[in-house]
């Protein structure tokens, strides 16, 4: 029942993300507005990450995740019906903590589901949540197709998905309260933390981005309809989703050092395509290679960060988690201020850099490796898995 939780976060989100250009268009805003205004949900789920802290060390994570699904759903069906841009931003920092607050106590009870089975299967629980990002994108860009507005979308999607909630609760895993870590909210990384971090601060830039500005890049800059706009999100979605399905197998084969430079040049030269070859199949063609570049970066650098010396696995996990969480903070607003100047072509060029930059750094950071087997890949997801309570 935990799995349907997940889908539900995925779901609800991916909603919200398929109908951004349109929401965009309905409140007359330009690229540096939207931008401004996307800034409200990061914000929201960044200052939520010590209440919902606080939350788990008091009470059983399961009301929490509760809790935090049924304001995430009703924050969804208030969002369609914002007539001016402050209310969209007031009810984004709401459908930030929202989602963080369940997002983070789901995670706690996908770790206490995990105690009772011999072999892995949390990977399981978060390809359930990357195909409910999918399946949110295609149902966007359904409604997108007949023209239904954003209202009544959201609307229906929060009350089906506040029902799946609540046929899955008792379910649910009941949980002692975990005892809270005596530690700073926020913990400065070492040098070789540091260098993680950046790599998967670019990741996750490239991932904001993605999400908040790939539809509106295909309608401006593509110049497509609405309803093909919205497929550049559903494509880099899908591939997305393969990804994650598939990294497990090809980190074993390939190992991580080379997955993480492969990774940094798909980003790399799918955004380039796009740039450069703003057309319906090229532009989606450079979104398809960014869905699989981005997909793995996160899983495996909180790998690396979780075999870090002198830190617990948690606590490095976490170092790294709060500065790569800042590229997801910072620059998809920053992409609307730069399309605003530059253009969104100028903007998704930009986007190229971090790419470049995750494999730069992989070569100076990491030295040869061997491909790691399949049971030495799963004994060190474990270790990572305590990112889960931090990442968003």
């Amino acid at each position: 029942m935990v799995a349907i939780f997940f889908f539900v976060s995925g779901f609800g989100f991916s909603t919200w993300a398929s109908r951004i250009p349109t929401i965009q268009q309905q409140l007359h805003l330009n690229e540096a507005q939207l931008g401004a205004v996307l800034f409200a949900l990061p914000v929201g789920l960044l200052g939520t990450m010590p209440v919902t802290s606080v939350l788990l060390s008091r009470f059983d994570s399961r009301r929490i995740m509760m809790v935090g699904a049924v304001l995430f759903n009703l924050m969804l069906c208030c969002i369609g019906f914002v007539t001016q841009a402050w209310q969209l931003v007031v009810l984004l920092v709401c459908f930030g903590s929202s989602r963080n607050l369940m997002n983070i106590s789901v995670n706690a009870q996908s770790l206490g589901v995990q105690g009772l089975y011999d072999k892995s299967i949390i990977a399981r629980f978060h390809g359930i949540w990357s195909l409910a990002t999918f399946a949110g994108a295609a149902v966007g860009s359904l409604m997108v197709r007949f023209s239904v507005s954003p209202a009544w979308h959201f609307l229906v999607v929060g009350v089906l998905l506040t029902a799946l909630c609540v046929y899955a609760f008792p379910g649910s895993l009941r949980q002692q309260p975990a005892p809270r870590e005596r530690r700073p909210w926020f913990a400065l990384p070492d040098r070789t933390l540091v260098k993680y971090g950046l790599i998967a601060f670019a990741s996750m830039a490239c991932e904001g981005t993605m999400i908040d500005w790939s539809g509106i890049y295909f309608r401006k800059a593509v110049h497509t309809t609405q309803s093909v706009a919205t497929l550049g999100f559903v494509a880099y979605t899908i591939t997305m989703t393969l990804g994650r399905l598939t990294g497990d197998r090809l980190t074993s084969r390939f190992g991580i050092r080379r997955m993480l430079i492969y990774s940094g040049m798909l980003i790399a030269g799918g955004l380039l395509v796009a740039v450069l070859l703003p057309y319906p199949l090229t532009a989606g063609f450079g979104f398809i290679l960014t869905g699989f570049g981005v997909s793995c970066v996160i899983p495996m650098v909180y790998i690396l960060a979780g075999r870090a010396v002198g830190m617990s696995s948690g606590s490095a996990i976490a170092s790294v988690s709060t500065v790569a969480y800042l590229g997801f903070l910072v620059v998809p607003p920053l992409v609307g201020s730069v399309a605003q100047a530059a253009g969104l072509r100028g903007a998704f060029g930009m986007m190229v850099g971090f790419g470049l930059l995750i494999t730069g750094l992989v070569r100076l950071t990491l030295g040869e490796e061997r491909p790691l087997g399949a049971a030495e890949v799963a004994e060190l997801e474990e270790q990572g898995r305590e990112a889960d309570r931090y990442s968003l």
